[in-house]
């Protein structure tokens, strides 16, 4: 497809559509989008690459549009702007598709290395760190990660001049109601990174067994190697079942890239990783965390296979400052507390995040306002959810924030929750009305002996405007 052409976009401010967008802009497309009127943690970088999208949908929205390319959210193939593109015979690709013919190359008539992150926890914070690493080092590579505006890299998407395409796989449906081809299956990288295989979408895959058959159907489309975390039990029960050369990290003595040691502060974390007994040194992360460390060390077995070096890969990642909703720090309260957001929405992952506070902030007390995010993952792991929030003194469960694609569902809520988080002896409240949970909190003056986290999928960030 020529540059002068046009592609519009249903859902463009979703953060695997942002970054497509610009990529799109940068290539040198005529670039159109529409979206509901609400806030989104892509509006800066929306705002930066001068992409202001249209407010709804309509068929007028489309104009002479060559391409379409449609989230599987407000209503996918329904959608009346798609309806009509297909009606006019105009192309029509989902975000899944979309990015998979931005991979092959042939629509910038380029060709490209590229590097898939998938996994059901860190792959947003590892493709980020393999840009930033390969940004570093003046590869200019393009990549597409699904957050929003990350510091170093200054955006989420980006179209470079080199080589190498790096991007954030995502296992979730192409379109929920009439394709459940998990979306990573469009892609064919040369590299593939798994980080975790752990069950987060019940409203697609029955239990973790079918999600791990979709990697492992991933994993043949996979051209040169595959690097995977140790770690997970999941990953590990797989890995003899792929047929590509495989790497493998992690804390565990049997992986091939080992951490021995890590240590944490406010001021960032440092760890030491060997290599079938070669050390290869010490590590600095401007971010905290033990599951950050893994990320890292993902990162780093992924460039060195890019023919990055080893001193340059640690300058890489000392450049790295996080991504948006990644252990945030958002501002300090006037009462002293310091309020942080992160969107961890699963259970492993709360406790991951807890845990990393509890280290990294050892003499501060962790007040948790939590949002669920989807009826059928709080149904699903119900239990699971009982027990993550151990590691915070204090718990605030606000409703639960429910999907574009799913129907309310009253057999469970936050409620349920704090009534059984209440059960078993942990300080838990919950409020229906956000300004009251806002008034609450303010009212209770939490001093600077106290962490304030904002945390869920949702929009449960929002409410940092209204605490002071």
């Amino acid at each position: 497809m020529k540059t002068n052409k046009s592609i519009h976009f249903v859902g463009i401010r979703g953060v695997g559509m942002t970054p497509l967008a610009i990529i799109a802009k940068e290539a040198g497309f005529k670039i159109s989008g529409c979206d509901i009127d609400e806030e989104f943690i892509t509006d800066e970088v929306l705002a930066k690459a001068k992409i202001s999208p249209l407010v709804g949908f309509s068929p007028d929205h489309i104009g002479q549009a060559d391409l379409v390319i449609t989230t599987g959210a407000h209503g996918g193939f329904d959608n009346p702007e798609v309806a009509l593109a297909k009606q006019r015979g105009i192309t029509v690709w989902t975000q899944g598709q979309a990015l998979a013919e931005f991979m092959k190359g042939e629509i910038f008539e380029r060709q490209f290395e590229t590097v898939a992150v998938a996994g059901s926890h860190g792959k947003t914070t590892t493709t980020a760190m393999i840009a930033t690493i390969l940004k570093a080092n003046r590869t200019d590579p393009s990549f597409l990660i699904g957050t929003g505006n990350i510091p170093y890299l200054e955006t989420d998407g980006h179209f470079g001049k080199g080589r190498f395409f790096i991007a954030e796989a995502d296992e979730y449906a192409t379109e929920p109601t009439y394709d459940k081809t998990p979306k990573f299956l469009w892609l064919h990288p040369n590299i593939l990174v798994i980080t975790n295989i752990e069950l987060d979408h019940p409203d697609l895959f029955v239990d973790v067994e079918q999600l791990s058959l979709a990697f492992l159907t991933f994993a043949k489309n996979v051209k040169d190697k595959i690097v995977v975390c140790m770690d997970d039990e999941e990953v590990k029960r797989i890995k003899n079942k792929i047929s590509a050369p495989v790497i493998t990290y992690g804390f565990s003595k049997d992986a091939d890239f080992v951490i021995e040691k890590v240590s944490m502060s406010k001021e960032g974390m440092f760890f030491w990783v060997s290599n079938k007994n070669t050390n290869l040194g010490e590590f600095m992360l401007n971010v905290t965390g033990e599951h950050n460390a893994l990320n890292a060390l993902a990162a780093t077995v992924t460039c060195l296979e890019l023919g990055i070096s080893i001193e340059n890969i640690k300058k890489g990642l000392a450049l790295f400052n996080g991504t948006k909703r990644r252990f945030e720090f958002v501002k300090k309260l006037h009462s002293g507390a310091m309020l942080f957001d992160d969107y961890a929405h699963h259970p492993t992952e709360i406790k991951k995040t807890l845990s990393a506070f509890q280290k990294t902030y050892p003499d501060k007390k962790i007040l948790c306002i939590f949002q669920p995010h989807t009826y059928s993952r709080t149904k699903k792991l119900f239990e699971q959810f009982v027990n993550s929030f151990t590691q915070a003194n204090e718990t605030i469960f606000v409703d639960i924030y429910s999907s574009l694609r799913e129907k309310p569902d009253s057999s469970i809520s936050s409620l349920l929750l704090k009534e059984r988080i209440l059960a078993k002896g942990q300080k838990v409240d919950y409020f229906s009305n956000l300004p009251d949970m806002v008034e609450y909190v303010a009212d209770k003056k939490y001093d600077d002996k106290w962490i304030i986290l904002t945390m869920g999928a949702g929009d449960i960030y929002k409410i940092a405007n209204s605490l002071n």
